[in-house]
Order: structure tokens, then sequence, then C-alpha cells
């Protein structure tokens, strides 16, 4: 079973009777999509299609009265030249995804109306002045809350008992990043353990990172939620994989393809979410009144053949609470 609920704060977008939302004029809207991922990554493709999908289900049809610019990429040098392009082509709303695209679309605009997805406490990184009241011109849909980094390691501690040292795949440069690895420190403490940042950033560099950390006994690694990692998750299950090392990851995605365990959100219905306020900024609404949504329930997905690969014995307590299990 998949969970997929989310809980509005105020507003809930499924509110929206059916024939208001069918109700626009005939002129063609433009909408920028600034996708953190590398152009072609199939997580991303798979996004875009459920945002495409969910906007058709409100009335608008790309290429007959809606239109798209996309752009893609997550390392610093490209997010301030991306996110200019995109507003010098004045489109009526830009749906955006993670910390540093946001931020770097509003330093260029203060007005077009900017729907984010995937944005870790958009308040404490300044995106927004709180949840229930964004104010400017940013609001959309946060996958993550203060308990979700204390979750990664229970459940990494629940799989590996001896547990002592977490290395973290982090990226010190990116804000998004900065604030969950804050949110991992706190609960890491409590905990007992002992973090170590094995930076992300230079994807060289994160083998011999993972190889650095493995060289001390009772260790395990978890991957923050940002842009890096999951458009480098190959190299980050791969590393774990061949160090033998037992990892959580943020999303269902890393489990399928070979990691061990993930605890996250769908970021796909965050994009379905987040067609219902391209719509109702498209008829006449300010980002400024609607609130921050909030992800209320995660996915836990275990992956049973990586676990017998690492020799783990995956409590049957923990397999019970999954929501699903890879054989």
């Amino acid at each position: 079973m998949r969970r997929r609920d989310f809980i509005a704060l105020a507003g809930g977008v499924a509110a929206w009777p059916l024939a208001a939302r069918a109700q626009h004029d005939n002129r063609v809207r433009h909408i920028g999509v600034f996708m953190n991922l590398p152009e072609g990554d199939p997580d991303g493709s798979r996004w875009i299609a459920a945002l495409l999908k969910s906007l058709d289900e409100f009335g608008w049809t790309d290429g007959r009265n809606i239109r798209l610019d996309f752009r893609w990429g997550i390392d610093a040098a490209h997010v301030q030249k991306n996110a200019e392009e995109l507003v010098a082509l004045n489109p009526d709303v830009i749906v955006a995804a993670s910390v540093p695209a946001v931020r770097a679309l509003r330093q260029a605009t203060r007005t077009v109306p900017i729907i984010f997805v995937a944005v870790t406490d958009p308040v404490t990184v300044g995106l927004v002045e709180s949840l229930a009241h964004p104010g400017g011109n940013a609001t959309g849909f946060s996958p993550a809350e203060l308990g979700l980094g204390a979750k990664w390691l229970q459940v990494l501690k629940d799989m590996a008992p001896a547990l002592a040292r977490v290395g973290v795949f982090h990226n010190p440069a990116n804000a998004g990043s900065v604030s969950q690895f804050a949110i991992l420190q706190a609960a890491a403490a409590a905990l007992g353990l002992a973090l170590s940042v094995i930076d992300t950033a230079d994807k060289p560099a994160i083998e011999p990172g993972v190889a650095a950390f493995a060289s001390s006994p009772n260790g395990g690694l978890v991957a923050l939620r940002i842009g890096e990692n999951i458009s480098q998750r190959d190299s980050l299950v791969a590393a774990a994989a061949q160090f033998r090392l037992p990892a959580v990851y943020p999303l269902r995605v890393f489990a399928t393809d070979g990691g061990l365990a993930s605890y996250g959100p769908d970021v796909a219905e965050q994009y379905r979410q987040a067609a219902g306020y391209v719509d109702r900024v498209l008829r006449g609404e300010k980002p400024a009144d609607l609130p921050v949504q909030v992800a209320s329930k995660y996915q836990l997905v275990i992956n049973l053949k990586t676990a017998k690969s690492l020799n783990l014995a995956i409590p049957q307590t923990l397999l019970a609470t999954a929501d699903e299990v890879l054989e």
C-alpha cells in the first residue's frame, strides 16, 4: 500500500468545484518549470508527467491553452542563470523544485508567482513568512517535517542495532541540505549517534568519502533529500553496497534502485497537487494567500534483497510497519 495523503493547512486544492476549475478564458497561459535534476532524469520525467496530467484534469492542456518552458539542472553555476532565463520569459507562473532553485527565482523576481515542490522547511530557509501565510510571491508543497531526520536514524538503527556512526550524504553549499542536516544533528544527539559528512557536491569524491567512513566499524549511511543525491543515486547506492554499509534514503526510487530502505513522501503526488495551485493562480489568486501544504504521511520501503546481501535480519516489527517490501 502506498501512502499519499497530504493535509492542507487551509484551503485544500481538492475542495474547488470541478465546474469552477474548468472556467478559463481563451488566452494561452505560460508556465515555467524549473527541475532540480539533469535533463532526461527518469524521475524528473515522471514527475513532469504527473504535473501535466493533473493540469489537464483542471482544464489546462499543453498545446491548447497553456505552453511550458523548462529549465533543468542542479549545479550552482547554472541555477541563477536558469532562474533569470525563466523570469525573462515573463511566465504567468513558475513551478520549481528545491531550495536553491526557488531562492534563485525569488532573487530574480518578487512578482511572478512561484509554486514550489519538494522544498524542505521553507520558513527557516527564508522562502515564506509562515506556512499558513506565506506572504510574497512563493508558496507550495513541503515534503519534510522536523521528525523526518529522527525517523531516518531510527529506521537505520532498527536495521543495524550496533549502529554508532552515521555518514550523511550532504552538500554544505545547498541551503536545503544545510537545513536537513541541522535537523539530523539534533536527532543524532538524542540517539547518541556521531555524524560525519560525505560531501556529494563533487561526484568523484563520493566513493573515497564512503571508503574513508567505512574504515571504522558500526557505521551506516543516510542520504538527505537534495537534488544532488537524487541525480547521483546510482553512485550513492553503489558505494553503500561496495563498502557493505546499511543505508536509509529519502525517496522510494533509491530502494527500487537497490538501496536498503527509504522513508519519505511521494514527490509525484506533490507535483499533482502543485497543479491545483497553478490552477488557482491562473484564475487570479495570489501565492501570498495560499498556505504551504505539508506532507502528513510518508512511505517506508525496504529492499529485502539488499538486506540479505548485507547479512541483515530486518526485524519483523519494522517489516510490519513498511508500506512496501521489495523481494
